[in-house]
């Protein structure tokens, strides 16, 4: 089956053709880096690694642009309000998103430019606009892109022009309708604005300035992808003005552009788009400070890109006991049929029905209605107990395993292994601290019979204690034998 997806720009469900065959190339419209992340933003960043993820599982060669757009009229004034430089106000913020995007298991794409980084791209695209009639200066820096010279303006998002409300640009003009040929032009270059600093513009032949936030894109697209190109991403709210205004700056510029867009939903509370501005953000770091990366992933990326996920007080608990559902299955299995190689688990054959279900607009839900069938037939097979079973067990086990890792949720990978749940450890370490203390109080006591009864309970534990002048210490046993 040809994996088929939902575009935008046709409003139906249609088989992605690659413009060449066997690859793909991806721009997927990353962070504008003006403050940490919240779990909103990374559920684009899952959906779109699931994409990755399910077209390199079927043997495509992907090439993922994920774009940092680090020159922005938010990054500058929230920078200033911190007292900091905008530069250096960003790149805290980008590795913010750096640290939630590799917490969550998302592979890094293949480029991840910023915008400061392709000015000369920027600064030819609006020369190629302005040679065209497409655009207009209105005094020196400012470039704007004259939407009723664009006849297709609007196709996008299925609107007509004439609908459409004035969409505000930050213009540096104090009345910037007064000036534009058209409320609804928006901006391709900026003249600085009163007071910010001079370090964020760049000399050019229309005047100084800076970058709008469309033309970024559309450059840094064409940059590393070509003029035309497989799948243009990001989330729902981008569709208008961002991906519209991007469209038609690269269409009027004769670059065929996008051949497939796909839009991922958003998370809300209480049917409200999650955002900073409406104060309902749940900041990455903050979830992760009370649950592991690997159920906040789960609970981001169990529905379809394009369904709404309602976060309640609920959703991560419930995430949270699916997954150690998975994940106790893997380990009791792994602990009677041996583990299982994560070669083995990439190079498996995947359950027909879960093939159907990532092929048909990638319905996660539907593909983990498959991975519950063979955990309801491992367990089974685990409770069987038989030789003939445990050959049943692995082969649900390996299944179930491969299902997850193209969800990027398999409970073998490393990854998982080093953001484990610190609960256990901590558990773990307050039980033996206070058998120790037992020992310690025996010992003093000179009573060696229960100290050493207690030393060798541990031991059967797997727990092995040293002790030393600074009092008993305890790790844990290595069992791997030679051979």
């Amino acid at each position: 089956m040809t994996l088929r997806l939902f575009d935008t720009a046709t409003r139906d469900v249609r088989d992605l053709v690659p413009r060449v065959d066997g690859e793909v190339g991806i721009y997927l419209c990353g962070a504008t880096v003006q403050s940490a992340p919240h779990i909103g933003h990374m559920r684009s960043a899952v959906a779109f690694d699931v994409l990755v993820r399910w077209l390199r599982r079927g043997g495509t060669r992907v090439t993922l642009i994920r774009n940092v757009t680090d020159i922005d009229d938010k990054i500058l004034a929230k920078a200033d309000a911190a007292g900091e430089p905008w530069w250096a106000w960003a790149a805290i913020n980008e590795r913010a998103f750096t640290e939630a995007y590799d917490a969550l298991g998302v592979l890094p794409p293949t480029y991840e430019p910023r915008a400061t980084g392709h000015v000369t791209d920027m600064v030819a695209l609006v020369e190629r606009l302005l040679a065209s009639g497409h655009a207009y200066t209105t005094g020196d820096g400012d470039v704007w892109f004259d939407v009723r010279s664009w006849s297709e303006y609007g196709s996008l998002t299925n609107q007509r022009l004439d609908d459409l409300a004035p969409v505000p640009d930050d213009a540096p003009a104090d009345d910037a309708d007064t000036v534009k040929r058209d409320p609804r032009d928006f901006a391709l270059w900026k003249a600085p604005k009163p007071g910010e600093p001079t370090t964020a513009s760049w000399p050019t032949p229309f005047g100084r300035g800076r970058p709008g936030w469309h033309l970024e894109c559309s450059a840094m697209a064409e940059r590393y992808l070509g003029p035309e190109f497989d799948i243009h991403g990001g989330g729902l709210d981008l569709r208008f003005p961002h991906h519209e205004n991007e469209q038609a700056q690269s269409h009027a510029a004769g670059d065929a552009f996008a051949r497939h867009w796909l839009h991922s939903a958003w998370v809300t509370q209480g049917g409200t788009k999650m955002s900073k501005s409406l104060g309902n953000g749940l900041l990455v770091r903050e979830v992760l400070g009370q649950t592991r990366a690997v159920v906040l992933r789960y609970a981001l990326g169990a529905v379809q890109y394009r369904s709404m996920l309602e976060w309640t007080p609920d959703t991560l608990a419930e995430a949270e006991a699916t997954w150690d559902r998975l994940a106790g299955f893997v380990d009791r299995a792994q602990e009677r049929v041996g583990v299982v190689a994560c070669e083995e688990v990439r190079d498996a054959e995947l359950p027909t029905a879960f093939v159907a279900a990532m092929d048909d607009d990638l319905n996660v839900p539907a593909a983990l209605a498959v991975v519950h069938e063979h955990l309801r037939a491992g367990n089974s097979a685990l409770a069987d107990g038989t030789r003939a079973a445990d050959a049943v067990a692995r082969h649900h086990l390996v299944a179930l395993r491969a299902m997850l890792d193209v969800l990027g949720v398999d409970p073998g990978d490393p990854h998982w292994a080093t953001t484990a749940d610190t609960r256990y450890a901590a558990a773990l370490d307050s039980v033996v601290s206070v058998e120790l203390e037992a020992r310690a109080a025996a010992r003093r006591a000179k009573d060696f019979a229960t100290s050493d009864a207690i030393r060798d309970r541990l031991a059967e534990a797997g727990i092995v204690v040293q002790d030393s002048a600074d009092g008993a210490r305890w790790t844990i046993a290595d069992r791997r034998t030679d051979g």
